[in-house]
C-alpha cells in the first residue's frame, strides 16, 4: 500500500532559519492524504485529532510518499508521529535525481500536469494567510479558522491539490535513479540531516558582536579618510568616484582580486590605507554566523545538506548555513585562529588582531565542533576530478603517475603536468611553474581555453603578464606559431582577448596547446562523447558506448549512464544549428530554458558525477563503521566519532580511497585530520 501525504503548518519561526528550527515550533493544521489511487481526503487538525483512518494508513503503508518529504517528516515528528525512515519516499528527490527542479509547481509546468492557474494563485495566497504570522503592525497576529471562516473553507478545499499533483508528477517522472538506485543513499542523507553537527554558539555570537563593532569602526575610518564623501567603505560607487577624483586612479571595480593587485603596487599612502579599509570591510561572514545561531537547536545545526542539490551531477548542495560555500582558504594560520577564538570570546579581538574581519572569516569553520567524548574525523579525496578524468579518458601514463605519486615514488602531478607539456624534467619545474601546472590541470581538462586559464589563474594569484615574460623564451616554437595565428584570428573575428596583451594571450594559448598535446585520450573523449550525444539524439533507442559510459535517448530524455549505473539526464535534447541543446535550469536567471552544451562540458558533467558516486559509494560503510557522517563538503566527508584511538583519519582515508567494484583501476587517495573543531586541512 502506498500512502500520499501533505501537511499545512504554522510556526512563529521563519522557514529561513532552517527546517529543523522551524519544525521544532510547528503546528500541523491541515493534513491531506490519499491511499494508492483513492480519493484525496483533508483533515482539519485544529478542530480535532488525526482521523483513525489516516493513523491506520500511516501504520500499514509500505511506502509513504511526500513532496519534500524531509519537511513532512520533521513536522510530523514534532506532532508525535515518526514512521520508520525506510518507508519514506520523496517526489522532489525523484525529480532532482533526474536533473529537474524541485518545485512542485515548476514540475507541473514542465511535465504538463494540468493545473488551474487561478486556483493555484488563490491557494498560495491562502497559504500565506494561514501559515505565517501576520505583520507586526497588525492587531491580529494570526489568521485562523475562527477569524477567517470563509477563507479557511477554501484553504481546506485547496489543501488536497498537491496530493493530486504529486501523484501525477510521480507517474510522469523517470525512475532510472530514484527510488531503486539511490533510495538507500537518500535515507542515509536523511539520517545525516537529522543528526546535524555541533555548534559553538558562544563563538558565533562573539564573532557577530566583533563584526558589528568592527564595521562601525571601519565606517568611521572611511568617513574620516574621505572627508565625509564616503559614508561607508562598502559603498562601492561612491568610493570609486572618490578614488578617481582624489587620486586620479580609474578603477572598473573593487573586487578583492582587483584591490589585492593594487595593494601590491606603489600607491599614495592615503589611497593604500583607504583600500585596506575597503578590503577589511568587504571581508565579512555575518550571514554565516547568523545562520549558525538562528538555525541551531540544542547546540546542533541540522538540515544543511540537500540531496542531489547540484542538478546536473547529483552532488550535494548546501542549505541554510551552506557548508559547501565556506571560504576556500583561511586568511590566518591555524595557530592564529586558535588565539583568535579565545580573543573573540573574551571580547578583545580588536586589541589582538590587525583585521578583525580576517579573523572572523577564518573562524567560521571553528564554530563546528564535536560534543564531549567525541571528535571530528574528516578526510578528503585527493584530486578526485583529475583522477576520474584520466580514468575515463584512458590516459594510462597519468594513471600510472597517480599511482607512483601515491606510493611515494613519483613526482607531484602539477609539476608533471607542466613538465609533460613543455618537455622538461619534473624535478626541474620551479614553484612558479608548478602553479602554472596546477592551473593547467584545473582549467583545461574540460576543453577550456584562454578564458578558463585566466579564471583559474586569477583565483590562484598568477600574474599572467609576468608569467608570459618569464616563460616566453622557453615556449615551444611550433606552439607559439600556432597560438600567434589563433590570436590574429581571434582579433579578426572580433572575439575577446580577455584584456590580455598579445604576449600573455599567446602564452596562455601555448599552455593550452601543450596540455592538449600531452593528453590525447582526454581530447579524444571530448570528441567521442560529443559525437555520441549527437548520434543518440537523432537515433532514439540506439545505445552508444564511449569507454565506460553508455549514451542513449529514451523518449524525451538523453541519458548518459555512468559506470555506477546512475544516469545523467538531459531533458528534451536537440541539435539546433549544429549545437547540442537541452531543457534545464539556468544557474543565473533561475529560469527553465534551453541550454547549450558541447563535448568538454559533457565530460565535465560526467567526471564530477563519477567523482560524486565514488564518494557516495563509501559513505554507507563509513557511517556503519561508527564514523557518523555529519556533512559532506565537495569531496570531503566530515564525521563525528568516539574520542578513542581506534577512530582516526588514516582509517577514514583508507575507507574513502577504496575503489568501488565498478571503478577498478581508478587510483584513489585521501587525507584528513581529527580535531574537536572543524578546520581547513
Amino acid at each position: 500500500m502506498r500512502l500520499w501525504l501533505d501537511t499545512e503548518t504554522f510556526s512563529e519561526t521563519p522557514i529561513k532559519a532552517g527546517l529543523y528550527r522551524y519544525a521544532a515550533n510547528a503546528e500541523v493544521m491541515l493534513l491531506a492524504w490519499a491511499v494508492d489511487e483513492g480519493p484525496v481526503k483533508v483533515a482539519d487538525l485544529t478542530a480535532g485529532r488525526m482521523p483513525q483512518e489516516f493513523v491506520d494508513a500511516l501504520r500499514d503503508a509500505e511506502e509513504i510518499w511526500a513532496h519534500n518529504a524531509q519537511f513532512d517528516r520533521a513536522v510530523l515528528r514534532t506532532a508525535g508521529w515518526a514512521p520508520a525512515l525506510a518507508r519514506w519516499r520523496c517526489t522532489m528527490v525523484q525529480a532532482l535525481s533526474h536533473s529537474l527542479p524541485g518545485s512542485l509547481d515548476s514540475l507541473c509546468t514542465i511535465l504538463r500536469v494540468p493545473q488551474d492557474t487561478a486556483k493555484l494563485k488563490t491557494g498560495k495566497d491562502l497559504v500565506r494567510l494561514f501559515c505565517t504570522p501576520r505583520p507586526k503592525n497588525m492587531r491580529l497576529r494570526r489568521a485562523t479558522r475562527e477569524t477567517h471562516p470563509v477563507e479557511w473553507r477554501l484553504f481546506m478545499e485547496y489543501a488536497g491539490a498537491d496530493i493530486r499533483a504529486m501523484r501525477e508528477v510521480h507517474r510522469r517522472l523517470p525512475r532510472w535513479n530514484f527510488p531503486d538506485l539511490e533510495l538507500a543513499l537518500w535515507h542515509l542523507d536523511q539520517r545525516i540531516n537529522d543528526r546535524g553537527y555541533g555548534v559553538d554558539v558562544d563563538l558565533a555570537e562573539a564573532a557577530l558582536q566583533a563584526i558589528d563593532e568592527e564595521r562601525q569602526r571601519l565606517t568611521h575610518l572611511a568617513r574620516d579618510m574621505t572627508g565625509g564623501e564616503v559614508g561607508s567603505a562598502t559603498q562601492r560607487d561612491t568610493l570609486l568616484d572618490h578614488i578617481a577624483g582624489t587620486y586620479g586612479v580609474i578603477l572598473e571595480d573593487l573586487k578583492g582580486s582587483t584591490v589585492d593587485k593594487l595593494l601590491d603596487s606603489d600607491l599614495p599612502q592615503g589611497l593604500r590605507e583607504l583600500l585596506e579599509v575597503r578590503q577589511q570591510a568587504s571581508t565579512t561572514s555575518t550571514s554565516k554566523y547568523r545562520a549558525l545561531v538562528a538555525g541551531q537547536t540544542d547546540g546542533r545545526l541540522r538540515g544543511t545538506m540537500q540531496f542531489c542539490g547540484a542538478g546536473r551531477t547529483g552532488r550535494w548542495a548546501g542549505r541554510t548555513f551552506q557548508p559547501q560555500n565556506l571560504p576556500s582558504r583561511d586568511l590566518l594560520p591555524p595557530d592564529q585562529i586558535e588565539l583568535g577564538i579565545d580573543a573573540l570570546k573574551a571580547g578583545v579581538a580588536h586589541m589582538c588582531f590587525d583585521s578583525v574581519m580576517a579573523l572572523t572569516s577564518s573562524c567560521i569553520r571553528s564554530c563546528i565542533v564535536a560534543p564531549p567524548g567525541r571528535k571530528l574525523v574528516a578526510a578528503d579525496l585527493s584530486n578526485i576530478e583529475g583522477r576520474v578524468l584520466a580514468w575515463l579518458a584512458g590516459e594510462e601514463w597519468k594513471l600510472a603517475a597517480f599511482q607512483a605519486f601515491d606510493a611515494g615514488t613519483g613526482p607531484d602531478l602539477y609539476k608533471l603536468a607542466y613538465a609533460k607539456s613543455f618537455g622538461v624534467r619534473p624535478e626541474d619545474v620551479t614553484k612558479g611553474q608548478r602553479q602554472v601546472g596546477k592551473v593547467q590541470e584545473l582549467a583545461l581538462g574540460y576543453e577550456g581555453g584562454v578564458g578558463a586559464f585566466l579564471t583559474f589563474a586569477d583565483a590562484y594569484g598568477i600574474d599572467l603578464e609576468e608569467m608570459a615574460r618569464t616563460a616566453w623564451n622557453s615556449l615551444p616554437v611550433d606552439l607559439v606559431t600556432e597560438a600567434d595565428e589563433f590570436h590574429d584570428w581571434t582579433l579578426s573575428q572580433r572575439r575577446s582577448t580577455h584584456g590580455l596583451s598579445r604576449e600573455a594571450f599567446i602564452c596562455c594559448d601555448v599552455f593550452k596547446r601543450g596540455w592538449r598535446r600531452s593528453h590525447p585520450g582526454t581530447v579524444s573523449l571530448w570528441r567521442l562523447l560529443d559525437d555520441a550525444v549527437r548520434t543518440a539524439i537523432d537515433s532514439p533507442g540506439k545505445e552508444i558506448k564511449v569507454g565506460a559510459l553508455l549514451v542513449l535517448r529514451q523518449r524525451a530524455w538523453l541519458r548518459v549512464v555512468l559506470p555506477s549505473g546512475r544516469s545523467l539526464c538531459y531533458p528534451s535534447p536537440k541539435v539546433e544549428d549544429g549545437k547540442i541543446t537541452y531543457a534545464g535550469l539556468n544557474q543565473y536567471s533561475r529560469k527553465w530554458e534551453r541550454l547549450g552544451t558541447y563535448g568538454g562540458k559533457l565530460v565535465e558533467n560526467v567526471t564530477q558525477a563519477v567523482a560524486r558516486d565514488v564518494m557516495a559509494s563509501a559513505m554507507p560503510g563509513i557511517d556503519a563503521a561508527g564514523y557518523q557522517i555529519v556533512m559532506t563538503v565537495h569531496d570531503e566527508v566530515v564525521t563525528e566519532a568516539p574520542d578513542l584511538p581506534d577512530y582516526h583519519e588514516e582509517d577514514l582515508a583508507r575507507r574513502m580511497s577504496t575503489p568501488p567494484d565498478w571503478a577498478q583501476g581508478l587510483p584513489l587517495a585521501a587525507a584528513g585530520f581529527q580535531s574537536h573543531r572543524y578546520r581547513k586541512d
